[in-house]
């Protein structure tokens, strides 16, 4: 009986390389079309339970920043209007990859909101979503976006590409 070596090619070794060389060639664009769509759908569906037909905000929706989530500082019907208008506006710009990192970083907000003040026991969700956004606002939304075609039509590099600004970094 011989002994496997790593260097067979059916060996768990050399399958464990050519998974992560395949991993490798994911597109970034493609990692952040996810990031930008998936957390952008969950707010959008928490902004639509916020609305009664004609998009307004339900006075439910009002009752529960009274009665439940209870933030601090502001009035409950004028916090209630605030997250219905950013659990709409800022996802349709992420998944058009429009603005792409300030909607990251307002949505992270309020993550970091909820998280403190309302649902603190959701700390793995959050810090999923907390996550995808944090990749965003740190690489940009990726050559799908509209960010991107922005700034091929203005003759720049895309705001957010990959390795735009280390050019311009100074070396540590």
């Amino acid at each position: 009986m011989t002994p496997r070596t790593f260097g067979s090619s059916w060996s768990p070794v050399a399958l464990y390389v050519r998974a992560i060389a395949l991993a490798e060639r994911i597109p970034y664009s493609l990692l952040a079309l996810a990031a930008r769509v998936f957390p952008a759908a969950v707010f959008w569906q928490s902004g639509q339970t916020k609305l009664d037909a004609g998009w307004q905000v339900s006075d439910s929706a009002i009752f529960l920043f009274q009665d439940e989530y209870r933030l601090p500082l502001i009035d409950p019907a004028v916090a209630a209007h605030l997250a219905a208008f950013a659990e709409h506006f800022f996802p349709v710009l992420l998944v058009l990859g429009l603005f792409t990192r300030l909607s990251a970083l307002a949505l992270i907000g309020m993550t970091a909101v909820i998280e403190i003040f309302v649902y603190p026991d959701a700390w793995p969700t959050h810090g999923t979503w907390a996550a995808l956004f944090l990749l965003l606002i740190a690489r940009g939304p990726g050559e799908w976006s509209a960010d991107h075609l922005l700034g091929r039509l203005f003759g720049r590099t895309a705001p957010g590409a990959p390795g735009n600004l280390t050019a311009a970094r100074p070396r540590i």
